[in-house]
């Protein structure tokens, strides 16, 4: 357990303040160090006890970021980033979500319109006023206007990998009072949704009042929003946190309904119905059965509720993942006994999708074979990204870099325990061409190919594009396909069974990209993609070895969409995922 995401957040914040006043270079720092801050092994309270010097350990953490961090731990508050948000006393998360609306944008229309927040920005838009401010026009103040109702859909939504991480060490930290005997996440989290409005936790205990005291003592809580007998509501990183604690004989009735969805529930409770039961939080009750007591006669009888199978069982059902809990059939696949053998986390053998230094990664080739080798990979796929559309600042390879890159990966393999791969993230264009010259591709191992520009075209327009992209003869894997960024922008509207027609076809795997971030494909368009026949490649898109820890999203957005270990490329041994690409 740790602050480091607190800190993260805080550095990130300070960047968008420093772009949003023009200020330059300090910007990317900034987010290099929150970066970095939030995926370091050790807690950050713990080396700004130490001082300076010791938080400056941390890579692209220099003096004046490390100082900053020390004065946050010190007195609670960065006098700097304090005296930002006087001057610009904007909701820059709110604003920068609206799709084409960055920092310098709110910026600008603050200074010029005194924008503060979605509502000011949706008034300016539709008034009129902010295409007469210098640089924009009536084309960018439509494009504002349109993302505004997305971005008010994604408001109070966080990401599943921000979330989850707090649950984790929540959980971590409940484990250590003996007084709980389980404890899991619950809702939208454990169905494992790109996106959760807050963090639920189901407890089975005896002792409520001991569990409680250490859920409001937990080491990052801020607020404590209520503390009942059973329940209890706190605040981490401005996240709310509900507990709700149960006997442990009835936790597993607690955790089939508290964990949804509404739809499966409903499902379930209307099949229980048909068969003379009760289903509910407490567990399955026998409504047609009736026994004497000291009180009288008592009508109904528990017949299920420890366990959560056992809810499933008296229904005369298997258990079904929770990933699968969207009543999309699921329990029509339990009752005829053909729920999917779904992919579990342990299965995937290599990553096919990773950045480096010679990108926009942070470490060299060889730091990154070593850390996929120390999770056991098989096989590992070095794909910088390519110059080309969509790419800006530089960080492409050109044609004949990604020749000389060529070397450094054989050298590396040469001394690697495992099989390492020489590949490339091309980049599509808006017609489906492909960013990297053929003669190029042919002497490549691996082409991943993804859209990163023209994200605004129509679904027909969108889908084609992509079709003509995998008909070329090298590309091997079609990269997150919609390019979409989870709250921030929808990406492309696609044909997903025309997609899945033409991946099967061309032999190309669609990526699920599992970064956070994108989760692309969604559990929706994967139960298309493979009903369909196509292959799936679960990747991390990682830019740094701790991004290689993602796969667990990916993993657990594929069960979301039904995936079984045999759909998956990258679940496959090297030996079958050589011959895939070759």
């Amino acid at each position: 357990m740790s602050r480091n995401d607190e800190i993260a957040t805080l550095l990130e914040e300070f960047a968008d303040l420093l772009d949003a006043k023009g200020v330059e270079y300090k910007p990317s720092s900034y987010r290099r160090a929150a970066e970095n801050v939030r995926e370091h092994p050790n807690p950050i309270e713990d080396l700004a006890d130490e001082g300076e010097d010791a938080v400056q350990t941390i890579d692209r953490v220099g003096d004046a970021i490390s100082s900053k961090i020390v004065e946050y731990f010190e007195t609670g508050h960065i006098e700097e980033l304090d005296a930002l948000r006087d001057e610009l006393p904007v909701d820059m998360a709110g604003l920068t979500s609206v799709e084409g609306v960055g920092p310098k944008t709110v910026g600008t229309l603050y200074e010029a319109l005194g924008v503060t927040d979605l509502d000011e920005l949706e008034a300016a838009a539709r008034d009129g006023e902010i295409q007469e401010v210098k640089g924009f026009g009536a084309k960018t103040e439509q494009n504002i206007l349109d993302g505004i109702d997305f971005a008010r859909e994604s408001t109070g939504r966080e990401l599943l990998g921000k979330a989850r991480p707090v649950a984790d060490d929540l959980l971590a930290s409940l484990s250590e009072n003996d007084a709980v005997e389980r404890a899991e996440p619950a809702g939208s989290m454990r169905r494992w949704r790109e996106t959760v409005g807050d963090i639920d936790i189901l407890v089975a205990s005896d002792d409520p009042q001991s569990v409680i005291d250490s859920f409001v003592d937990f080491e990052l809580a801020g607020d404590t929003i209520e503390a009942g007998e059973q329940k209890a509501s706190i605040r981490v990183n401005a996240m709310r946190v509900d507990l709700r604690v149960v006997d442990p004989h009835e936790y597993g009735a607690a955790l089939q309904y508290f964990t949804g969805s509404k739809d499966h529930n409903v499902h379930l409770r209307n099949i229980a119905i048909d068969r003379g039961l009760k289903m509910n939080e407490y567990g399955m009750f026998d409504i047609t059965a009736v026994s004497d007591t000291d009180d009288g006669p008592r009508v109904g009888e528990r017949v299920a509720g420890d366990t959560e199978e056992s809810m499933y069982a008296a229904l005369d059902l298997p258990l079904v993942p929770p990933e699968m809990r969207e009543d999309t059939g699921e329990i029509e696949a339990a009752t005829d006994g053909a729920l999917p053998s779904l992919l579990e986390e342990g299965d995937i053998r290599g990553d096919l999708h990773t950045h480096t230094e010679w990108s926009d990664g942070d470490t060299t080739i060889a730091e990154m074979v070593a850390a996929a080798d120390e999770r056991g990979y098989e096989y590992h796929v070095v794909s910088d990204h390519a110059t080309g559309p969509g790419m800006v600042g530089g960080v492409g390879v050109e044609d004949d870099e990604l020749l000389e890159q060529a070397e450094e990966v054989r050298a590396v393999s040469e001394d690697a325990d495992i099989a390492v791969f020489h590949g490339v993230e091309a980049n599509i264009d808006a017609e489906g061409g492909i960013s990297v010259a053929d003669d190029v591709l042919d002497q490549l191992d691996v082409v991943v190919a993804s859209p990163h520009s023209a994200l605004d075209q129509d679904r027909e327009t969108a889908t084609e594009r992509l079709v003509r992209a995998m008909e070329h003869p090298a590309v091997d894997i079609l990269g997150h396909p919609t390019g979409r960024l989870i709250n921030q922008r929808p990406g492309l509207p696609l044909d997903y069974e025309r997609i899945a027609e033409a991946a099967v076809e061309n032999d190309v795997a669609l990526e699920l990209n599992a970064s956070p971030y994108r989760l692309d494909l969604n559990g929706e368009a994967l139960k298309i993609a493979v009903e369909a026949g196509a292959t799936i490649a679960i990747n991390t898109d990682a830019h740094r070895p701790a991004e290689l820890d993602h796969v667990r999203y990916g993993v657990h957005t594929a069960r979301r969409g039904w995936v079984e270990t045999a759909d998956v490329l990258n679940a496959r041994p090297v030996e079958e995922f050589r011959d895939f690409v070759q």
